[in-house]
């Protein structure tokens, strides 16, 4: 049995959820969000929110119960809320700044990184050392959090790079003589 499966999808104030066969769709204050299910499941509003549920219990049923559950809940999330993610920048003369449409970043490169930032995602540069990615979509915000990351993950050593804020770094002892 699928715990996250079991618990309906409360769907809060503001928001207006839709549901025509296997398209869950979900309108709010921040946008509009649809997402189409596994033909595994079948999904019905209840007074409770919106019930996810298995077609039968085959073992493909149950592993897209929790998962159909989980999309659910993210658009739901997604038009109320919104989703943000934090990204910390360390090292000495690493800094981040916003121009127009492009993040720009100096990661002790012989460069400076340019990352356009796609359509539907904001990002906000609250100090030079940090970035904040927002957005309505929970996948598009972590891929593009991801991608920044990526440009200089952060290394044992000195723990210098892009990290995510709530992301822990095990250190190593350097050389010794």
């Amino acid at each position: 049995m699928s715990r996250i499966g079991k618990v309906p999808v409360a769907v809060p104030n503001g928001v207006t959820a839709a549901i025509d066969g296997q398209t869950v769709s979900a309108k709010g204050p921040k946008g509009e969000l649809s997402v189409v299910l596994n033909d595994e499941v079948s999904v019905a509003m209840t007074d409770d929110g919106i019930k996810v549920s298995p077609r039968d219990e085959s073992k493909k049923a149950r592993a897209m119960w929790g998962l159909s559950r989980t999309l659910v809940s993210n658009i739901v999330v997604g038009v109320s809320d919104g989703f943000t993610r934090r990204l910390e920048i360390s090292g000495v003369g690493y800094r981040a700044q916003l121009q127009g449409n492009t993040l720009q970043l100096a990661l002790g490169f012989s460069h400076d990184v340019h990352y356009p930032v796609p359509e539907g995602i904001s990002i906000e540069v609250p100090r030079p050392t940090e970035v904040v990615v927002s957005g309505i979509e929970k996948q598009r915000v972590g891929q593009v959090a991801a991608e920044i990351r990526r440009f200089r993950p952060p290394e044992p050593y000195k723990g210098k790079g892009v990290r995510y804020a709530d992301e822990f770094i095990l250190r190593k002892e350097g050389k010794k003589k």
